[in-house]
């Protein structure tokens, strides 16, 4: 198994996947955590009506446009993750790297002296998680294609359009996903 930690998963899109209600549908999703035991990540492309401050006050200042909340993917959605772009190498007061530029937020953590040491900020409400294996049989069965991310695609300011943007970049065949219509019964 190859590790995806730190990769993109973009959704393959299907005729059938014109269900508003799926979170998945038409999504990018920024993989966290995968290992033998499973995998977890955050939907890039949800954004919620609610701003940050109405859960987390004090933060939505720091957050990215658009500063909403993120719905980061079907569970745990009473827990917040945020992710947040670092400068330089060193340590971040209130937030851990994960890996080059990126790193958790600790939310617990005053944002007054968190916000200024950031340069993005993204707040998700719920993860996506998958059990072990979970993720690589989707993979086999054609789910995902897989990317490599851009630190501008975890807090970019227009994520209706990230799915298509991020498949347009990949070489062929798959940069023609990006132009699958939202009816294929229209074509």
């Amino acid at each position: 198994m190859t590790s995806l930690t730190g990769r993109l998963l973009v959704a393959v899109p299907r005729a059938h996947d014109r269900d508003e209600g799926d979170i998945f549908t038409r999504s990018v999703v920024f993989v966290l955590h995968h290992g033998d035991d499973g995998a977890q990540g955050v939907v890039l492309t949800e954004p919620l009506e609610a701003g940050v401050d109405s859960v987390l006050p004090g933060w939505q200042s720091a957050c990215s446009a658009p500063d909403r909340l993120f719905q980061g993917g079907p569970v745990g959605l009473d827990t917040a993750v945020a992710l947040a772009g670092v400068p330089g190498r060193g340590d971040v007061v209130g937030a851990t790297r994960l890996f080059g530029s990126l790193a958790v937020v600790d939310l617990d953590a005053p944002p007054e002296i968190v916000a200024p040491q950031l340069s993005g900020l993204r707040v998700f409400a719920g993860n996506c998680g998958w059990q072990p294996g979970q993720l690589d049989v989707e993979l086999a069965d054609g789910w995902w294609v897989r990317a490599e991310p851009e630190i501008a695609d975890l807090f970019d300011a227009d994520p209706e359009t990230l799915w298509a943007r991020v498949l347009a970049r990949q070489p062929m065949p798959t940069c023609l996903l990006a132009s699958f219509p939202d009816d294929p019964t229209l074509n």
